[in-house]
Order: C-alpha cells, then sequence, then structure tokens
C-alpha cells in the first residue's frame, strides 16, 4: 500500500513502522489504549483507529471500533476512561461527556473514505445514531453544547470551545454518514447549524480556557473557522504558542511543547491553505519520535527532558493523520484538509434555523 510520506521529514517506511507500532499497542479483543496496558478514552481511541486505516491495517481498525461500539452504554454515551483490571478494560469514570459521545462518527466517516466498506459503516451506524442523538440533547440555548450531563440528566451549562469544536466536525460527518445509509438526520444538520454559529460569533458561550493551544486552532481545525477568519484566528496567538523548531506549546505559560498538538495544528494550517508551515510543524516536532516509531507525548524545553515519560498512540496518531493531510494519500485525507469531503461549512445558508 502506498503511504503518506514528506520528504526529508517521514518516509514511507517511517510512516509504517508508526503505524506498527500503534498496531502492538492494541489488545487482541480490539481496545486501543494510549499505550499497552495503559488508559483508554474513546476520543484518543478513535484517533488511533484512522491512523491506521491511513496505514492500511483496516482489520485493526474496524477492531478498535467494534471494541467500543460494544461497550457503548444506553444511552449513547461512553465511559470518559477505561482501565485494565485484571487483564479487562473496565469504565472508571462515570461521567456522560459529549465529545466521548460524537466522535465515533469522525472514525467512521473517516474509515468510509478511506476503505470504502459499507458492511462496517451499516454495522456501526446504529452507535454513531445513538451517540449523536445524546449531543444533540445536551445542546444549550445558543447553540453550544453542555460539556457532559448532570446527575438529574440534564446538560450542564459550561461548554468548552476544544470539544464544541469536534462536535461541529463530528456532526458534519454523521450527517454525511446519514446520507450515506440513506437515513437523513435534520437534527443533527440544524445543530451543527446553531453550534457553527455559536462557535463563531458567541466567544462568550464557552469557558474561558484560552491558556490551552487546542482551545486557539480547534475552530480551524474542525471547520467552523475557514478562509479570512481562519486566518485571522492562527495569527493571533500564533507567537504565544508556537516555539520554532519544537512544535508548539499545550498550555500558554508552560516551557512545554507536545507533539500531538503541533500535529493537530498542522491539520489546521492545511485546513486554512498553509500546507508549507503545516509541514515546518511536522518537522518541528520530529525531536518526539523514538527509534521504534512511537513518539514521546511532549519535552518540556527549558530543561530538555521528556514530559510525561510516556509514549502515546494519539500522539503517534496524529503524525500519521497530519502527513495524509499533507500528502492527499488516502481518500479521507480531505476530512480536515478539504471542505468538500463534508456538508457545507455555511450550514445557515442550506438549513431552516432551529425555532427559539
Amino acid at each position: 500500500m502506498h503511504l503518506p510520506e514528506l520528504p526529508g521529514v517521514l518516509s514511507g517506511d517511517q510512516v509504517r513502522q508508526t503505524v506498527g507500532w500503534i498496531a502492538d499497542q492494541q489488545d487482541a479483543d480490539g481496545a486501543l489504549p494510549w499505550f499497552r496496558g495503559g488508559q483508554l478514552d474513546p476520543w484518543d481511541s478513535v484517533e488511533a483507529a484512522m491512523a491506521l486505516d491511513v496505514g492500511g491495517r483496516h482489520d485493526r481498525a474496524a477492531a478498535a471500533y467494534r471494541w467500543l461500539a460494544a461497550r457503548q452504554r444506553p444511552d449513547g454515551s461512553w465511559s470518559a476512561e477505561y482501565r485494565a483490571v485484571a487483564g479487562t478494560y473496565t469504565e472508571t469514570s462515570p461521567a456522560v461527556e459529549s465529545n466521548h459521545a460524537g466522535y465515533l462518527a469522525v472514525g467512521l466517516w473517516h474509515s468510509w473514505l478511506t476503505t470504502g466498506d459499507h458492511g462496517l459503516v451499516s454495522e456501526l451506524w446504529p452507535m454513531v445514531r445513538r451517540g449523536l442523538d445524546l449531543v444533540t440533547r445536551m445542546q444549550l440555548p445558543g447553540g453550544a453544547i453542555g460539556w457532559a450531563l448532570r446527575p438529574d440528566g440534564a446538560p450542564d451549562d459550561l461548554a468548552l470551545l476544544t470539544g464544541n469544536a469536534s462536535l461541529f466536525q463530528a456532526l458534519r460527518c454523521g450527517v454525511a454518514l446519514a446520507a450515506a445509509v440513506g437515513e437523513p438526520q435534520p437534527d443533527w444538520e440544524l445543530a451543527a447549524t446553531d453550534l457553527g454559529t455559536a462557535l463563531r460569533t458567541r466567544p462568550d458561550a464557552f469557558a474561558d480556557r484560552s491558556r490551552y493551544s487546542m482551545d486557539w486552532y480547534y475552530p480551524v481545525l474542525g471547520g467552523a473557522l475557514t478562509g479570512g477568519a481562519a486566518d485571522d484566528r492562527l495569527a493571533e496567538y500564533w507567537e504565544t504558542f508556537v516555539v520554532p523548531g519544537l512544535g508548539i506549546r499545550c498550555v500558554s505559560d508552560r516551557p512545554w511543547v507536545t507533539g500531538a498538538e503541533t500535529c493537530e495544528l498542522a491539520l489546521a494550517l492545511t485546513a486554512a491553505g498553509r500546507p508549507d508551515d503545516a509541514l515546518e510543524q511536522v518537522a518541528a516536532m520530529q525531536h518526539l519520535r523514538d527509534d521504534d516509531g512511537a513518539y514521546w507525548t511532549g519535552l518540556v524545553f527549558a530543561d530538555g527532558k521528556r514530559w510525561p515519560i510516556e509514549r502515546t498512540t494519539w500522539t503517534a496518531a496524529a503524525v500519521v493523520l497530519a502527513a495524509d493531510a499533507l500528502c492527499g494519500t488516502t481518500g479521507a485525507a480531505g476530512v480536515f484538509a478539504d471542505p468538500a469531503a463534508l456538508p457545507p461549512v455555511d450550514a445557515d445558508e442550506e438549513f431552516e434555523p432551529r425555532p427559539g
């Protein structure tokens, strides 16, 4: 299989090695944790499965999705964290979080674009539908989506910008999947319309977590900001977060660069039509690469020490996804970089406004 490669930065063989390392962390039953024996969360597991599909390990990616599908709760949610106990992953977080509920839609749409496996889409569609139905029930007045459900089942009125930007992409992927299986979901279209408007025009609808780089670039990465708005957003905090030659800070006031955030910024830059800048960021974070193709999570550049002392599947996956977005190797490369791969971003012009 032809794999993404970035001349002078990453060869196809290096990408293959990284994908192989991700696969080696996976359990026989399909569980895809941060690293073998480590914790597992649904969002990061989906991201790692997407990288497996890019690398041609479609059976492994499908196993990861089926593992999640088998553990979906009746309300459409997943535990925010699973940990291995006596060799079996069990729920360790009772919270119902919207971001985890929605992201399978992105993974399954990515899988469809990569493999054309209609059987897998049909098999997992009910889980996607339950997850996104839950997400729409958690939408607040004004369009933002609460980060979690309260014990009484009502959505918490705290909305997180990064999570909402990711959910904007998830809803759009869900709309695309719904069209593919012939089951239109107008409520998701309306939810995406309102959420997109909130992300573009209502910054006060979201908690202030501007210290974190993800809140900076995720509205671009998730597709809510495009064109000049995306350029303005990326320029606004460039010097705050970008450390030349090393990647980007995870937190603005800490001397700590992280590989996943750097590659996600590269995805956002690619989506914004800045592939040269994106390539520069992927190149800058290669100091985190290990000899077996894994990637360390981050580096405290003030003292040159890696921290935390862990190598994560989601960091490695972000590298693979960024490489694919830059190369356009697979049919799914446009999930982040090509608006034509998803329903229109200006959904306000396509759908009726949500009443009230």
